[in-house]
């Protein structure tokens, strides 16, 4: 080990002491600011990794919508010959009402093809313990959020509830051929929790066939979901399908990312404002660093002269100080990644604390639309972090050491 990183490391850590009244301060700054860098961009890039998710696994990553679709099946096949295609399937989205009793409410409903659902959109993993198997779906049954299920006092599964299409009255009212669409019984055969509040409060999941009957589609769909093969760009395949679909038709190709564009963006430039203010921390922390070198370089001027009247150079004297801000650097950065990831894995429930405290919850909720706090941050950005403070810090100890390789030996010593 060199001499003078051993002596660095000495004055940090004297014999018989755990640190100076410099090294406790300084590394402490240290772990605050990364500690909460961790925990800002964690926070952050969880709401638009969840978001994005939340998009994907309930819509696929291209979704064809813009009119209805004739010979959808075939459409399907077509599809599913691009290899970037890994599955697809067709949907039905439209709203209706549903009624339990005197209790009624007005979801939005999905029609899916249990046959090609799951391939898609993974609905049987976000099931409520007890619910029936996805399979046993049938054109009598339905799937409830929790949000519809609190709205109409649904206890337990096997109640029936009563859904009224929403062309019941109004087509048969101005065009008397129309065709009669009557309300329908279903049972109810589970309830899901996809943890985004606007999904979980209003829909309701019927087959295809049911869909079709109650919204007068015959043979038609509204939509097309569609999963990509790992590592395709969604992009890329949404252009490949819309040069497939029928032109004039109103039928577009659109990504994941389209669908929740603006939500995205405003995480995206609300994240980037929040860790340019939290930097300051660190920013402020190397120059609390930089000052106590400072003041060190000045008290131990004789002894840096010294040091040079043994045959130090120059540089080798600056060092000293230079692995001073270092160590700090690396001992905060570390204790400071540990702090922020144990926040970070306990952020829900802190967040609810803090929220009966300020009674803010209802509005965290209401604004991201999640009903659970969630955190993603991965290892680049947690390289980034700590490569970022161990530098600030190691920028702060060259200053001093600059200082500190500018005095001469003879004239250090003679220094009072």
């Amino acid at each position: 080990m060199p001499w003078y990183f051993y002596l660095a490391f000495k004055q940090l850590f004297p014999t018989g002491r755990r640190g100076t009244f410099f090294t406790v301060v300084s590394v402490l700054g240290v772990v605050l600011g990364v500690a909460m860098l961790i925990v800002i961009i964690g926070v952050m890039s969880g709401f638009g990794y969840k978001y994005s998710r939340m998009i994907i696994e309930t819509q696929g990553e291209v979704q064809i919508r813009g009119a209805r679709i004739a010979h959808y099946e075939d459409l399907q096949r077509t599809i599913e010959k691009l290899p970037e295609v890994a599955a697809t399937t067709p949907v039905i989205e439209g709203i209706v009402m549903a009624q339990n009793g005197e209790k009624i409410t007005f979801p939005g409903a999905i029609g899916i093809d249990t046959a090609s659902v799951e391939k898609v959109i993974p609905i049987e993993k976000y099931l409520i313990p007890g619910s029936h198997p996805l399979a046993e779906l049938d054109d009598d049954r339905v799937i409830l959020s929790q949000g519809v299920r609190g709205e109409l006092g649904i206890r337990s599964l096997g109640e029936k509830i009563t859904v009224v299409p929403p062309l019941l009255t109004a087509e048969k009212f101005y065009n008397q051929d129309a065709t009669m669409l009557f309300p329908t019984d279903l049972e109810v055969s589970g309830v899901y929790e996809f943890g985004h509040q606007q999904l979980d409060k209003s829909l309701v999941v019927i087959t295809l066939r049911r869909a079709q009957s109650l919204f007068g589609f015959d043979d038609t769909v509204t939509g097309i979901n569609v999963r990509l093969a790992d590592g395709a760009d969604a992009a890329q395949v949404a252009a490949k399908i819309n040069a497939l679909l029928p032109p004039g038709g109103g039928l577009r190709a659109r990504t994941w990312m389209e669908s929740g564009e603006a939500f995205l963006f405003a995480l995206k430039i609300e994240r980037f404002m929040v860790i340019m203010i939290v930097s300051v921390v660190i920013f402020v922390v190397a120059f609390l660093v930089t000052a106590m070198l400072l003041v060190a370089v000045a008290r131990k001027t004789r002894e840096i002269g010294l040091y040079g009247a043994l045959g130090a150079t120059p540089w080798q004297s600056a060092m000293c100080f230079c692995f001073q801000g270092l160590i700090v650097g690396v001992i905060g950065a570390l204790a400071g990644i540990a702090t922020g990831l144990l926040i970070l894995d306990n952020i829900d429930p802190i967040a609810r604390a803090i929220a009966r405290v300020t009674g803010n919850w209802e509005l965290l909720i209401e604004v991201y639309q999640f009903t659970k706090v969630p955190a993603h941050i991965t290892a680049g950005d947690i390289m980034l972090i700590g490569a970022y403070a161990i530098g600030m810090s190691t920028l702060a100890g060259l200053i001093a050491a600059w200082r500190a390789a500018k005095l001469k030996p003879v004239e250090a010593m003679r220094s009072e």
